[in-house]
């Protein structure tokens, strides 16, 4: 019996029936409300050619699109970095076997878990005015990187200490058994396992910094959707312009996902990735191939003449 039939029943033809049915109507009442909302805009001269034609014109692009893309791009991209940084630091730092760096760890990721990413762009924009710490003209930026990175930051350190806590028992006993410590073994042998496994979380919490990085209007950054503000009040075409720029965020992380997905293919194919199976005597190092007990016993472990076997 395979994991899927234990943990709910097949569906039976009634069931596959009011599936089948339910679906359709949802389908119905999307495609009404897509209806709706077309004859509304129709209605008020959102849909006329002139409200969308001027966002291919090459002075829409050059003031207005390319820079705000750039500006979103440059402020996902250092906080990306900026938050794995921090998730693995503090992800570890949870890990540790020392009680005091654990539960310093755990406060500050709690912390910045709990606080809305919008607050601490303020908080961080306020800040860095009064006491000059950048420029003026880098206020805006690093206060979207801060409250970016201090919360994606705090979700990603979760998302590593349960992506270690979920491999099997025995890659840590497998490590500690030829002579590593402890930390040699996380980071060795549960590590690059646990970031694998986690990878389709670690995707959806990139796309979010990226989508995040809208909040950034709040506190004067020019990025993408302040563009599209600035096209709706220069051309009066508010709906189009946020409607084409929210086009541009979906193919942005749609790209960012195509390219992840091709990241965890290619190390799934290296053997970077968890190992599941049956009973195993577990790993020497990351990528390794775990050994049946028995063929170890026969083939590891065997030191005698060959005529006794």
């Amino acid at each position: 019996m395979s994991a899927q039939n234990v943990l709910f029943d097949a569906p039976g033809p009634r069931a596959r029936r009011r599936h089948a049915i339910l679906t359709v109507v949802g389908f119905v009442l999307a495609a009404g409300g897509v209806a709706l909302v077309l004859w509304k805009f129709a209605a008020q001269g959102q849909l006329e050619p002139s409200m969308w034609t001027s966002l291919f014109t090459a002075d829409v692009w050059t003031a207005y699109l390319i820079p705000g893309l750039i500006n979103t791009l440059k402020a996902s991209a250092i906080s990306i970095v900026l938050a794995i940084a921090f998730g693995l630091v503090f992800g570890l730092g949870r890990l540790s076997q020392v009680r005091a760096v654990r539960w310093v760890c755990g406060v500050v990721v709690e912390f910045f878990r709990s606080v809305p990413v919008l607050l601490m762009m303020y908080f961080s924009y306020r800040y860095y005015s009064n006491n000059g710490v950048f420029t003026n003209e880098l206020n805006p930026l690093a206060a979207v990187v801060t409250g970016l990175t201090l919360y994606n930051g705090s979700v990603i350190a979760e998302l590593v200490r349960s992506g270690v806590f979920g491999l099997p028992k025995g890659q840590a006993e497998a490590g500690l058994s030829i002579g590593l410590t402890e930390g040699q073994t996380l980071r060795s042998i549960q590590l690059p396992q646990a970031l694998t496994a986690m990878l389709p979380a670690l995707v959806g919490q990139l796309v979010v910094i990226l989508k995040d990085s809208a909040l950034g209007t709040a506190v004067l950054y020019p990025e993408l959707l302040q563009a599209a503000k600035d096209i709706g009040t220069a051309y009066s075409n508010t709906i189009a312009a946020y409607v084409f720029v929210a086009v541009i965020f979906i193919l942005l992380n749609y790209g960012l996902t195509v390219l992840a997905g091709r990241v965890e293919r290619r190390l799934n194919r290296r053997g970077r990735g968890p190992r599941k199976g049956g009973q195993t005597t577990g790993v020497v190092g990351a990528g390794t191939v775990e050994a049946p007990i028995d063929d170890i016993g026969r083939k590891g472990l065997y030191t005698g003449d060959a005529n006794n076997r």
